[in-house]
């Protein structure tokens, strides 16, 4: 087993080295389990019962940017095997990952979609926003983790679209089928890779405008498997021109339809918050509150964080998950499990 201090003491030198002009780690190889890695025997016990050690295979994650406390984002190709499709999956794992108390526990995971197409573009498809060093979600998060504002999550941040189409997280008729990649290609490839929990109390999902609907919708439709998420500025309807001919299937990707089924079934319960900017345009306020005075009750708990001066953008949405949303969600998420018997 790798000694405290050598962690550490590799966690610095990496923090030192990603600082330095030509020692750039970008497009190198990262193992994510590898600081925390202990015997088989000790692979073999997990935390608790709810704790998944990584079932494998293995993927080829490449580091695309390096944190100042030397923790990796790394991109990988994902091939899904239920949903055909085939796209970018970027990841990243809190320095409380490499920590020796929590080695054989699992950890909570956020599934992270951007807006729009998820711009800027990367050579042969589109990227998620949330991964680029101008919006720090990663660094806010570590923060927020100290503050007591949030659970050390893994971030998870997969293509939303798989070309310049909306495609509303959604298997739409004659399309890719991006609800089945969202919901089983990209969570299988975690579990795959990183030691996350069994239950759908280390499952939610966070996003913004049409990557809010997604997760919004991906919580109501599968609310056995994820249990939470912050839907900033979200469209609330599916509005994908790609729907056109198939109005049954675009119902049964409706977030008020979806929500309505659930308080028929009297549960699982969901935690659900909503987000939106004082200077956004007053239809998303109005829709958001329509949404929540018809479902917001029985097991669909929401919230509602106004942001003072938000506009409807990445940086405005993280100043609402600082004052209340991440808390909101994390309260009802586990927790990492330090040691274990």
């Amino acid at each position: 087993m790798r000694h405290p201090y050598a962690v550490a003491l590799a966690t610095a030198l990496a923090a030192c080295c990603a600082l330095l002009t030509g020692c750039s780690e970008t497009g190198e190889p990262v193992d994510f389990n590898a600081g925390a890695r202990h015997d088989g025997a000790a692979q073999a016990r997990p935390a608790d019962r709810d704790t998944l050690m990584p079932t494998g295979p293995k993927n080829d994650f490449r580091i695309t940017r390096t944190l100042d406390d030397g923790t990796h984002i790394a991109r990988t190709t994902l091939k899904g095997v239920r949903s055909g499709v085939t796209g970018s999956v970027w990841v990243w794992a809190p320095k409380e990952y490499q920590e020796a108390k929590y080695a054989r526990s699992g950890f909570p995971v956020l599934i992270a979609l951007p807006g729009g197409l998820g711009s800027p573009k990367e050579p042969g498809g589109v990227t998620n926003y949330w991964v680029g060093g101008d919006i720090e979600l990663q660094e806010n998060i570590t923060q927020w983790t100290a503050e007591g504002k949030s659970l050390p999550f893994i971030v998870v941040m997969p293509m939303l679209n798989p070309d310049t189409r909306y495609h509303d997280g959604s298997d739409i008729p004659g399309q890719q089928k991006m609800g089945t990649w969202l919901t089983e290609d990209v969570v299988n490839l975690v579990k795959a890779n990183f030691r996350t929990f069994s239950s759908r109390d280390g499952w939610a999902f966070m996003g913004s405008s049409s990557g809010g609907f997604a997760g919004l919708k991906a919580v109501l439709k599968h609310p056995d498997r994820f249990k939470a998420a912050i839907a900033s500025g979200p469209d609330l309807v599916p509005d994908s021109p790609l729907w056109a001919g198939h109005p049954a299937e675009k119902a049964a990707n409706d977030p008020a339809k979806l929500a309505g089924r659930l308080l028929q079934k009297g549960g699982p319960d969901v935690y659900l918050a909503f987000q939106a900017g004082t200077r956004e345009s007053p239809s998303v306020t109005a829709a958001i509150r329509k949404f929540r005075t018809s479902y917001g009750k029985g097991p669909i708990h929401t919230s509602l964080q106004l942001i003072p001066g938000g506009r409807h953008n990445a940086w405005d949405y993280q100043k609402g998950m600082a004052t209340s949303s991440m808390k909101f969600i994390s309260d009802q998420l586990k927790a990492p499990v330090a040691g274990g018997s």
